[in-house]
C-alpha cells in the first residue's frame, strides 16, 4: 500500500464514523428534535390559547361597550325623563303659586271692599246722627219745626230698615 494506507483500517474507521453518527443520532438529536417539536407544539398550543382568550376577550370587551352604551342611554333617558317631571313640577309650583297669589289679592280686595263699605256705612250713619242731632237742636229751638222732624226721622229709620233688611 503506498503511503502506508490501509484499506481495513479505512474501512474501520467509515465504519466506526457512521456508528458514532448513529449513537450520536440517538442519543443527542433524537431526544433534542423530539423536545424542540413538543416545545414548539407548546407555543402553538399557548399561542392557540391566547389567540382564544383575546379573542374571548374582545368579544367580552364589546358585550360590556354595549352594556355601558345602553346603560348610559337609560342614564340619559333618567335624566330627560327627570329634568321633565323636575319642569314640570316647576311649572306646577309657579301655577299654583301664583293662584295662591291671585287667590290672596283677591281676598285681601274683597276684605279691603268689606272694610270701606262697613267705614262707609258708619261714616254715612255718624254723618246722620250728627246732622240729626244739628237738625234737632235746631227744630228744637222752634216748635211747629219738631213734628216734622219727628216724621222725618220716622220715614229716615224705615228707609234705613228697608236698606239694610
Amino acid at each position: 500500500m503506498p503511503l502506508n494506507i490501509d484499506v481495513q483500517q479505512i474501512l474501520l474507521h467509515m465504519f466506526n464514523l457512521v456508528l458514532l453518527f448513529g449513537i450520536l443520532y440517538v442519543l443527542l438529536y433524537k431526544p433534542v428534535h423530539d423536545f424542540m417539536a413538543k416545545r414548539e407544539e407548546e407555543y402553538k398550543d399557548r399561542e392557540a390559547k391566547t389567540r382564544d382568550a383575546l379573542s374571548e376577550a374582545e368579544k367580552l370587551k364589546g358585550d360590556y361597550e354595549k352594556m355601558i352604551k345602553d346603560a348610559e342611554a337609560e342614564l340619559a333617558a333618567k335624566r330627560a325623563e327627570l329634568s321633565a317631571s323636575a319642569e314640570n313640577d316647576r311649572e306646577k309650583i309657579i301655577s299654583d303659586a301664583h293662584a295662591r297669589a291671585t287667590q290672596i289679592v283677591d281676598e285681601a280686595r274683597d276684605k279691603a271692599q268689606s272694610e270701606h263699605d262697613r267705614l262707609m256705612t258708619r261714616a254715612q250713619s255718624e254723618i246722620a246722627e250728627y246732622v240729626s242731632k244739628a237738625a234737632e237742636k235746631i227744630v228744637m229751638k222752634d216748635e211747629s219745626l219738631s213734628d216734622d222732624f219727628d216724621s222725618f226721622f220716622d220715614s229716615m229709620a224705615q228707609q234705613k230698615e228697608a236698606d239694610n233688611g
